[in-house]
Order: C-alpha cells, then structure tokens, then sequence
C-alpha cells in the first residue's frame, strides 16, 4: 500500500485549501501569486453569537492560513448581516421592549445597551471582541454599509431582472413557492421601517425601481402588522436587502469570494445560491464545506433566540484562547454536544499537543504524528511557539483551587511547588491558568464523571479504600494504605495509581497520590471514588 501523500501541515484544513485550489485550476482561473483569495464567514446579527457563530469565522481564518503556506495571498471577510430582520427576541432580552422593533432590520433598531450605534451593532461587536481575544484577523463589513454604498446594486439588478427564473427554481430546488408570487427583495418601509412586511410585487428594470406594498406577514408563527404604505424603493440607494435564497450569491459575485464554509441548517439557500451564482451571475460559486451544528448537553442546537448560548467571552472566564482554538481546529464534521464542562478536558489536551509537538511524546504512526503537530501549528495560528511551556493539569487547578478559596493564587502556587509540579512561583501564565481555574471551580461545583472502564478486581480495590477513606480515623500514609490495598488484590499498583488519577484527575499521572487526597479532603476523594463501584 503507498503512503498517503501529505498536504501542507496533513490537517483537514490543508486538504480544504488544496482542493479550493485545485478547483480554481479547473475553473481556468489564473492562480497569481499576487492575487488575493478571499474567503467569507458570514456573522449573524439578530441575537448574541456563540461559539458555533465564532467557529465559521475561526475554520474560515484557518482556510486562509493554510492558502497562505500553499503559497498564496488570502484575506478574510467577516460579513455582518445587520440588515437581517429581528424575527423574535432572543430569551433573556424580554426587558427592553424589543416587541415594537419585530421585522426591522437589526442595524436600525437602537442597542437597547446604549453602547453601539445599533442592536446589529452590538450583536456582532461581540463576536468580533471573540474574534479579537482569540487571534483572528480579518476584515469586517456590514450589510448596511454594503447595501448604502450600492455595492451590490449590479447583482440585485441582474437577479430582479431573472426574478421568474430564480422564483422557478426556488421551487423546484426546495419547494418554496413564495418567490414565484413575489420579487427576491424585501425594500425596507419608508413608512413603518419594516423590512419583511413590504414585499417587493414589480421590478422597473430601467429605473431600477421595486414598486411595494406593505401589508401583514406572519414572522416565526407571529403574524406582524403591515402598515398598509405603497411605495418604490431604488436599489442603488434606498434600504432594502435581498432574501437569503439569493443573497450570498450576490456576496460572492461583487466581493470575489472563493470560499464558505456553511451549516447543515442552511443547506436550502446555499443549494439555490449556488445555481444563481453559476447561471445567472455567471460567477462560479464558492468551494463550501458543510459543517455540523455544537449542541447543547441536551441535545438541542446551541441558538441565539433559544438562549442557551456559549459566547466566546463567557468560555474566557474559564478556559484560554488555545482551547477554544483546539475544540475548532480538531475536525469539522460530525454534531457535538458542546458545554463549559468540555473545557478542563481541552484544556490537559492542549497540554499533551504541545508535549507531541516538542517530542515528549512518542507516536510512531508518522502520518498521525504530522497531522497532530499540524493541528498544533493551527491552534496556534502557524506562529508556534519556540519551546513548549511549563504545564499543570487544569483538573489539578480546579480541585486545589475549591480548597483554597483565601489567597488563592498564592496558596495554589505553593502546593504545586510542594507537588514538584513546578519550582518556584512567580510564572504569569500560571497564575492565570489559577485564576481561570478558580472561575470554574467557583461557577460549577461537580465535576463531569470521567468514564473509564473498571474489571472486578479494580472495583473490589476501590470499595475497600472508600472504606479506608471514610474511617473517622485518618491512615498515618494513605499513600502506602493504596499501595498495600492494590497489591492485596491483585491489581499492579501502578494500575491503581493511574486509575485514580484517571478518576480524580481525568489524566494518567499527576502530584503524589496520598498527600493530594489528603488536600482535597478524604471523604470527598471517597464519594467520588464511590460513583465508580
């Protein structure tokens, strides 16, 4: 069997931005080195951006990398929807009165905050602020700008101008008939500011004019009221947007963009995208990547309207810039559940990355060993670090810093000195790893069940030290109490050891065993230990 060729760092983004480019090739485009390819990540506006929001903007960045050490010129656009229409309030902003503002677009609403010139505004500062905090460059445009400016006024013209064409093969693509009656444009009211309640009936090609009529539309099972308003609407100037099914087709076209990544929840409007860009913009579309939905611990997709949101800053407060990195950079295909508890895990994974990356650990399988250190290189964003740093097991932190609660900074460090973890105090990467790791053992208080597989034996060995552990009596050397405890039921001590490690620590080595539990507290060791027999 031959060995499967490497591709730039042997990750599945290098493969992604090799076959990007082997596309262009076949499409005859010419691959200037000189010439830039741009990449989109579309940001939502609507509601608050969580991580999945985060990671279409992340994987497309990590597309742009890996262009640009294939050789080429490779620029990010970050696309802030803020002309998208407020469907419904997002859970948790019931307080502000948004109810008035349904189907406006989101760039006209005011920031019930007060602190950016609009709701939409505000919404996408935050994911740009995770953006920002995690290392990622780009370019950021709003559709207000891009719409005001006319930007897009070519491409609007060329789709109302095929309008019937485009409404029959929505229909025939997803069975959505609507656009067959009406134009692919929503013109804004001048009246009541409503985007999706005036709905565009007639298209005067040569004075690109849409002729409207604002009447009731129901929005989410919601029916809002129309204002009643007939007006016209210039597309080269006056607010309006074009609907989703034929809007990015229009983004690719005018900005050039060569690739997007897209969710499975918007599979539909890609597809038609797709066919309005090929046969009517003539422009070819975009290389795409599907990727899954993160979802909630419940199953549910993580949204910004249901509210069970994990943004970007709130992942801060417990867990550093890299694990966000790793938990996007590691694959992209397949749904996951997704909550804080993931973090202490990618956290000790990073850990062991790094270890790959400088040869402290040994894998044989070269292959693996490539696309291990390529994905290193990635969270890093192709700038690694020259040496690896000091590491402490986080799940370590979040146990020492639940006892101490007083001088915690100074108290955690001098333990981990105790441990031999590490030899003096004073390392800033540290004592913010202390700190995060505070946060989390502050905000959750039990720890996610480590799942490992225990024979009888190992069973039989943990119930008698949860006995030995729950006496009102201390053992003078618990660290020898486990020792004699494995060797009298036939389990190689060694095993024991890296079996409650694995269950108090969720790694296979850490501090010794004894004096660590007896840090944490013999009786609350043993009700741990007791979920496993």
């Amino acid at each position: 069997m031959s060995e499967e060729k490497i591709i730039g760092k042997g990750t599945w983004i290098d493969k992604l931005a090799s076959e990007l480019l082997e596309r262009e090739i076949k499409l005859g485009r010419n691959l200037d080195m000189k010439e830039t390819i741009n990449v989109e990540s579309g940001l939502g506006a609507s509601g608050i951006p969580h991580i999945g929001s985060l990671g279409d903007a992340v994987r497309a960045y990590g597309v742009k990398l890996a262009l640009e050490n294939l050789g080429c010129k490779s620029e990010l656009i970050a696309y802030s929807d803020d002309l998208d229409g407020l469907r419904k309030i997002p859970e948790g902003m019931q307080e502000f009165g948004l109810e008035e503002h349904i189907g406006k677009p989101v760039s006209l609403i005011p920031d019930p905050y007060g602190c950016h010139d609009s709701y939409g505004m505000h919404m996408s500062s935050i994911l740009l602020d995770g953006l920002d905090k995690v290392g990622i460059k780009y370019e950021f445009r709003r559709a207000k700008d891009t719409y005001n400016q006319g930007l897009l006024k070519n491409q609007i013209h060329v789709i109302l101008e095929n309008s019937t064409k485009i409404g029959d093969k929505i229909s025939e693509l997803v069975g959505q008939e609507k656009y067959q009656k009406y134009l692919p444009y929503f013109p804004v009211c001048k009246e009541c500011n409503r985007l999706y309640t005036a709905e565009a009936t007639e298209y005067l090609s040569d004075k690109q004019i849409v002729k409207y009529k604002c009447h009731d539309t129901e929005i989410g099972s919601k029916m809002i009221k129309g204002c009643g308003h007939e007006g016209e609407a210039d597309i080269t100037k006056d607010l309006g947007k074009l609907a989703w099914k034929v809007e990015f087709a229009a983004r690719w076209s005018a900005f050039d963009i060569r690739f997007e990544a897209y969710g499975k929840d918007i599979m539909d409007s890609v597809k038609v995208n797709d066919w309005v860009a090929d046969e009517i913009l003539e422009f070819p579309h975009p290389h795409h990547v599907k990727y899954e939905m993160f979802l909630d611990k419940g199953g549910k997709k993580i949204s910004k309207s249901l509210g069970n949101v994990i943004t970007a800053q709130k992942w801060l407060e417990f867990g550093n810039a890299k694990s966000i990195l790793l938990l996007l950079y590691k694959r992209i295909t397949g749904a996951r559940e997704l909550g804080f508890d993931d973090i202490p895990g990618l956290m000790n994974e990073y850990n062991e990355l790094e270890d790959t990356y400088f040869d402290k650990i040994k894998i044989d399988n070269q292959a693996k060993l490539t696309k291990l250190k390529g994905l290193y290189e990635y969270v890093n964003l192709l700038n690694p670090p020259k040496q690896s740093n000091i590491h402490v097991n986080y799940r370590l932190l979040i146990e020492l810093t639940k006892i101490f609660k007083e001088n915690r900074n100074e108290r955690v460090m001098k333990k981990l000195i105790d441990y031999g973890v590490i030899k003096e105090e004073g390392n800033q990467e540290i004592e913010k790893l202390i700190e995060i790791a505070g946060n989390y053992s502050d905000e959750f208080d039990e720890q996610e069940k480590i799942e490992i597989e225990l024979d009888i034996t190992a069973k039989k060995a943990l119930s008698l030290l949860i006995t030995e552990l729950q006496k009102e009596e201390e053992p003078e050397d618990i660290q020898n109490t486990i020792y004699q405890i494995a060797k009298g039921n036939d389990v190689q001590p060694k095993d024991f050891f890296k079996i409650l490690y694995q269950i108090i620590l969720g790694t296979s080595r850490g501090p010794k065993i004894g004096p660590f539990i007896t840090d944490i507290g013999r009786k609350q060791v043993a009700k741990t230990l007791a979920e496993y027999v």
